[in-house]
């Protein structure tokens, strides 16, 4: 279902991936710096999300601005928060490389808005999260993952030249927040591994993402 989310004076386009039963939860997944929704490995993880019962909303977002970007998500989450069509109890926010980074800006930026922390996001899922720019490891994006609340999982490649594995694990060893990574053997930034086709890394990484959603809306319901 092809919808356009309202946003400032101009729109998102934006695609409900929609399960055939009525969905509890869903997913809201947005692209990295270079292309759009439509993105072969987002378009993966929706219909494979679907097929198993979450509602995904995936959106394009322009702009190689992080603030932008965030902005964009947050328009997002409201609309989905607020759709009549599809009455969630939560959300995960999910995005690949800097679309990750705009998620956990949303996530900081809500979970510092007392009102607004009302349980409706449940998670986050960075697909390929760019720590750092290439060969520049100094310099750590990690500001909003360290005030973090809710689950994290990471899925990178191993050989992510944005995301030195070590690095990663350091981080992640100073979260708070509950959190797993999920290393893409030999993968790059791309989620490219040489002698592996890109439909067979997909299901890796959807089961993944399937597997641990599942796991962190069954520990709520405990």
């Amino acid at each position: 279902v092809k919808v356009k989310i309202p946003f400032g004076n101009k729109y998102l386009d934006a695609i409900f991936s929609v399960p055939e039963k009525k969905p509890t939860y869903g997913v809201i997944l947005t692209h990295g710096a270079g292309g759009d929704m439509n993105f072969p490995h987002l378009v993966s993880l929706a219909a494979y999300l679907a097929s198993h019962g979450v509602l995904c909303l995936r959106f394009t977002c322009k702009g190689l601005n992080v603030a932008y970007r965030t902005k964009a998500f947050k328009t997002v989450v409201e609309y989905l928060k607020l759709s009549d069509d599809y009455k969630l109890s939560g959300v995960f926010l999910a995005g690949r490389s800097m679309g990750s980074r705009a998620a956990a800006s949303v996530i900081r930026q809500l979970s510092q808005d007392d009102d607004d922390d009302d349980g409706f996001i449940q998670g986050l899922v960075c697909l390929s999260y760019p720590l750092h720019r290439p060969k520049l490891q100094s310099k750590l994006r990690d500001e909003d993952l360290l005030f973090i609340r809710c689950p994290v999982l990471f899925v990178s490649g191993s050989a992510d030249e944005m995301c030195e594995k070590q690095l990663l694990e350091g981080v992640v060893g100073k979260m708070k927040a509950p959190k797993k990574i999920h290393w893409i053997d030999k993968a790059n930034h791309g989620m490219a591994v040489k002698g592996r086709t890109t439909d067979d890394v997909m299901e890796e990484i959807n089961a993944q993402v399937f597997s641990w959603l599942r796991e962190n809306v069954e520990l709520e319901h405990k």
